[in-house]
Parts: C-alpha cells; sequence; structure tokens
C-alpha cells in the first residue's frame, strides 16, 4: 500500500499512534507542523497564565490557604506537561516512519525528543540549582537540539525521494 492510501485508510492513527509503515516528505511536513502548532498554542496558554504559579512563591506570596488561580495554573501544568509528552511520542512515530522510508534506523527519530525534553529539564532546573549547574549545561542541550533540528528538517523534509 501506498504512503497516500496508508494515510487517507488510516489518517491520524497511522501517523501518529505507531512507528510502522512509510511517509513522504509532505506528510512528514504536515504532521510535524500540526504537532508543532499545537506545542506552540499550549506554551503560549503557558506563558500567559504561568505567572500565577509561581505568585505563591517570593516576597509576593499570599497568606490564603486555597487560591483558585494558583491552584489552575499548576493544574493546566500538570495538562500541559502530559500534552508535551504526547507530543514528543506523536512526533517520534511520525519520524519513524520517515526514517524507514530514507532506508535509515527509525531509531533515530529518537533524538530529537530526547534532546528537546533534556533542553526544556535544563532550563527547568538551572534557575533552581544555578550554584551547582554550569550555564553552559544548558547551552550546550541547545546547541544539540538546534543541531538535530536542522539535521531531520534537512534529512526527513528536503532530501531523499520519497517511496
Amino acid at each position: 500500500m501506498a504512503p497516500a492510501e496508508q494515510e487517507s485508510a488510516y489518517g491520524f492513527a497511522f501517523l501518529f499512534r505507531g512507528d510502522q509503515g512509510v511517509i513522504t516528505r509532505a506528510q512528514w511536513w504536515r504532521g510535524t507542523l500540526g504537532l508543532a502548532a499545537v506545542l506552540a498554542v499550549l506554551s503560549g496558554i503557558w506563558m500567559v497564565i504561568g505567572r500565577y504559579a509561581y505568585e505563591a512563591q517570593g516576597a509576593a506570596a499570599r497568606a490564603e490557604l486555597f487560591d483558585a488561580s494558583i491552584f489552575a495554573a499548576y493544574a493546566y501544568l500538570i495538562v500541559f506537561g502530559f500534552c508535551v509528552l504526547l507530543i514528543a511520542i506523536c512526533h517520534y512515530n511520525l519520524s519513524a516512519k520517515r526514517w524507514r522510508a530514507r532506508g535509515k534506523p527509525p531509531a533515530l527519530a529518537g533524538l530529537l525528543p530526547l534532546l528537546a525534553l533534556f533542553s526544556g529539564a535544563a532550563h527547568w532546573l538551572y534557575p533552581r540549582v544555578s550554584e551547582s549547574m554550569p550555564f553552559w549545561t544548558v547551552g550546550l542541550t541547545d546547541v544539540l537540539l538546534v543541531a538535530v533540528i536542522v539535521w531531520n528538517v534537512l534529512d526527513l523534509g528536503l532530501l531523499g525521494r520519497d517511496p
């Protein structure tokens, strides 16, 4: 079955729920940009409401036992974290199909989500332990992440023939 027939036959489940099969560059681009758009919207929401999560800390902390805005911000943070993990898994499944179509090991698809999670963790951890964690470690994860993003875009989205 051709990749276009597979996509129309299985749709979302074929692209994102498993790593078996092959896809074209166009299918990879559509899936990747769709996942990036969802991640951008979720991240934008967190950037707006994230300040409420930090009101419970520092000199401006409130004395109330329960604050609904802080509770809602942390509840969203839990949902946001879960969605980020799901997006990483979906992108792995999508990219594994494209790596297979390129004749390369599908396991290479795990590098981008892994480095993205490491980079996010380094950015989260650094302000909390800056006295024992040098900043170059954060920069190194970012450089590696950008290098893998460029490599994925070139190899999966621009180079090679479609199956």
